[in-house]
């Protein structure tokens, strides 16, 4: 039998593991250094135990998988291929393999011919994934050299099916192991946004069909992996855990100053990731669909270079469906996008106008988009401007479709430089076991809560906004409640909510946990326990508004802080409550008791001498910043002989010329002795681009009131022309009739709806077709939900009987749908 020929012998398995030993205990540099000289190191003792096994030529060792990468981390697994041609001695892989098990170093293993290595690839997309990475250790370069370019190759050919494949399997990690983001006791590896991601990126470059946004990815990839190489010294095993009871060592370890640091670092390092794999993933399927040709666009590679000329007007040069929006905002490819004339420089706003019109359309914010914004906008004037805090009521409001959107702002730093006090929450770990998210991420899980129960509030923006800063004083010293109420003070006035919303803001987040706290540890039916929640909230408009947050804040926290019997308590302690506070006000406003103005009073005149429609259409005052981009907000001041159906038709007009409104008030005057007439203050936004001329409103206005314009088929018939968007669900519309105490001259009926263009027209039609007169109105749009009351009464000016103000609710609620 022929001998194998003397061979330098390598190091033996006790050679290895003490210059392992020395290398891990080393005091210099860890980290992306280490694993780099511990793949050198295996490198060079397997190159020696395969010279000593007798190898012969046609074979080669290749380090696949992390190995294949270079990133050993102290317990990781050698995953080698031994890689063939031809016939191979059977006891060569033996010679090769038991020095490595002898050295207790884990050993994942195979021997294949080229042609079986790509055949399990082509079967297995684990140990396809694993050959993207390999790289020759010993023996033919040029074995490895072709193998690498063939499972390339392979990859790429098939990268149409195996690409969606890859995703599935990330979406099945990512329902058994949670999110890194979130986790008290992270997989580093397995859970969503770990290492496995990483690697998955990898794999989507390397398929030339997309790629990941790079910016901060590599660090956040070697963070995780630092983190990781601690946890395998400290425990001493190959575990990607991050358990409790080892937080403090690793961080002792890593040089960071506690475990809630820690968790803060690899958190953000977490966001990072996932943010990444969510844009490189839409950019595959983007690509995916046109190939297949249900997508609008050739198949091409998706770059990222939002930044450069050629960029920004790649759009123009195709042929590209881009759908209006907002203004400067547009859907493209199923994504929010700017729109071609946008000026972000010149348009604070349009950040939250972006965010908000991708949310309420169910649409991700396009990454080149954000990045831009992030780039170009300045930073809002304080106060905010009204369409600010609009802007994010109505991107809190849009629910579960506000998460996606909050963290691709929150990816380009656009949430805190919104929020400076944010940085406090941001990635903070509540350790708690009820708790399931980070502070922030239970923020924002709060406001998606509180947006199912908007129609319950009067005051839904206030809701939202609660929601949303409710637990801001966390992290700062001493009670959050009392720290929070600080904080919330100074930034809801910097949004420029008005002296009452900012007394009622800091009173919800001081009391957010009163209502929850008292009914489940005092005494309900004291006196003294009813006269606690009475004294903190104040009014029962404060207290409809402290009930809903309750509950939102709860669901939001986990399933255990919420049941049914915490729900019965709570009720039970609120009705009692709301009955101490029936005289306390808080309800809907009453008719405004000043007297007209000076110019309500000249259009009276006029439309009451000619019998037409008298109006004042002027464009709001200039903003504190002086930029005259974004929507252009006006005040329309209208003067209309009273007649059946006015509200309606004129609701319908300004839907006609895409005038949002904002705000409205109906009063009635009869300046000259002949009749009344209706006068409208209206607070109106124009959706895209100009304001229309008033000249051209008023002639609008008179063919409509005349008959010669069909205001509801023009909208049917635009309505019916306009694309079909998916939006965001919505909670029903309400419409319901207040107690008779609310007005003792008219029945006033309150609606509280998603707000929608040509929603005013619709209840005024409702109206006139029940046959009731309004004899004044108050109209709010508050983010995206409408919230009005109209002051009804029947043709003799008498309030509505309860069984026809019943039959005018339905006949409204009909008509929203």
């Amino acid at each position: 039998m022929a001998t194998a020929p003397d061979a330098a012998p390598g190091p033996g398995p006790d050679g290895h593991a003490a210059d392992r030993a020395r290398l891990l205990a080393a005091p210099g540099p860890g980290g992306r250094e280490r694993r780099t000289a511990l793949s050198a190191l295996t490198d060079d003792w397997l190159a020696g135990l395969f010279a000593a096994a007798g190898a012969p030529a046609g074979a080669a060792v290749v380090a696949v998988g992390g190995y294949g990468r270079g990133e050993l981390s102290p317990r990781s697994d050698l995953d080698v291929l031994l890689l063939h041609e031809g016939r191979l001695d059977a006891a060569l892989p033996e010679r090769l393999w038991y020095p490595v098990w002898d050295s207790g170093v884990p050993l994942d293993h195979a021997v294949r011919t080229p042609a079986e290595a790509r055949a399990v690839a082509a079967a297995d997309l684990k140990a396809q994934l694993g050959l993207l990475d390999a790289r020759h250790v010993a023996g033919d370069p040029a074995l490895t050299a072709a193998l690498r370019s063939a499972v390339l190759a392979d990859w790429r050919a098939g990268a149409a099916r195996r690409l969606p494949e890859l995703r599935e399997l990330g979406r099945e990690r990512a329902e058994r192991h949670g999110e890194l983001s979130f986790l008290l006791e992270p997989d580093l590896k397995e859970a969503r946004g770990g290492l496995r991601d990483v690697v998955a990126l990898r794999a989507v470059a390397a398929s030339w069909l997309a790629d990941a946004p790079r910016e901060g990815l590599d660090a956040a990839a070697l963070r995780l992996a630092d983190v990781r190489d601690a946890v395998h010294l400290v425990t001493g095993r190959a575990t990607e855990r991050l358990a409790l009871q080892d937080q403090d060592q690793v961080a002792a370890r890593l040089g960071v100053p506690d475990a809630d640091a820690l968790l803060r670092r690899v958190y953000e390092a977490a966001r990072t990731v996932a943010y990444a794999s969510d844009v490189a993933w839409r950019s595959v399927e983007r690509v995916l669909a046109a190939r297949s040709g249900r997508g609008r666009r050739p198949p091409r590679r998706v770059p990222f270079a939002p930044f450069t000329a050629a960029g920004r007007g790649a759009a123009a040069r195709g042929a590209v469906e881009r759908r209006p929006l907002a203004e400067g905002v547009v859907e493209q490819d199923g994504e929010a996008v700017l729109a071609l004339g946008a000026r972000p420089a010149a348009d604070p706003v349009l950040p939250l106008r972006a965010a908000a019109a991708a949310a309420q359309n169910g649409l991700p914010l396009a990454y080149a988009t954000v990045r831009r914004l992030a780039a170009e906008c300045r930073p809002l004037p304080v106060p905010w401007p009204d369409e600010a805090r609009e802007q994010l009521v109505t991107l809190l409001g849009a629910g579960e479709a506000c998460l996606p959107v909050w963290e691709a702002l929150e990816a380009q730093g656009l949430v805190t430089r919104l929020l400076p006090d944010w940085e406090w929450v941001r990635c903070r770990p509540q350790r708690n076991a009820v708790h399931r998210w980070t502070v922030d991420r239970h923020l924002v899980e709060t406001a998606v809560r509180a947006a199912a129960m908007t129609r319950r509030v009067a005051r839904p923006d206030l809701l939202l906004v609660a929601a949303l800063l409710h637990d801001l004083g966390k992290g700062r010293p001493g009670d959050h409640s009392e720290a929070g109420e600080a904080l919330v003070r100074g930034l809801a006035a910097r949004m420029g909510f008005d002296p009452e919303s900012v007394e009622t803001l800091a009173v919800l987040v001081r009391h957010h946990l009163t209502l929850v706290e008292t009914a489940t540890r005092r005494d309900p039916d004291d006196p003294a326990t009813v006269e606690a929640v009475t004294g903190a909230v104040g009014t029962a408009a404060r207290l409809e508004l402290l009930r809903a947050l309750t509950e939102a804040d709860a669901l939001a926290t986990g399933p255990a802080a919420w049941s049914a019997w915490r729900a019965s308590l709570v009720d039970g302690l609120t009705a009692r409550a709301a009955a101490r506070l029936s005289g306390a006000g808080g309800g809907w406003p009453g008719p405004v008791e000043a007297g007209p103005t000076a110019e309500q009073e000249r259009l009276a005149v006029e439309a009451a001498r000619t019998g037409g429609p008298a109006l004042s259409l002027s464009a709001a005052a200039p903003r504190a910043d002086g930029d005259g981009a974004g929507p252009m907000g006006a005040r329309l001041l209208l003067a209309v002989p009273d007649r059946p159906g006015l509200l309606g038709t004129v609701a319908g007009v300004l839907a006609l010329h895409r005038l949002a409104v904002r705000s409205a008030h109906l009063r009635e005057l009869d300046p000259v002795g002949a009749g009344p007439v209706l006068v409208l203050s209206w607070r109106v936004a124009a959706a895209f681009g100009e304001l229309p001329e008033a000249a051209r409103l008023r002639a609008d206005l008179r063919r409509a009131l005349d008959g010669s314009l069909d205001v509801a088929r023009r909208l049917a018939e635009r309505d019916a022309a306009a694309p079909r968007r998916r939006g965001v669900p919505a909670p029903p519309p309400v419409v319901a009739v207040a107690p008779p105490v609310a007005s003792a001259s008219a029945t006033v009926l309150e609606v509280r709806a998603h707000d929608a263009p040509g929603l005013l027209h619709r209840i005024g039609r409702a109206l006139d077709g029940a046959g009731v007169r309004v004899r004044t109105a108050h109209v709010s749009t508050l983010g995206a939900d409408a919230v009005d009351a109209f002051y009804l009464t029947d043709g003799a000016g008498r309030p509505l009987g309860a069984r026809r103000a019943g039959e005018v609710a339905a006949a409204v609620r009909a008509a929203l749908g």
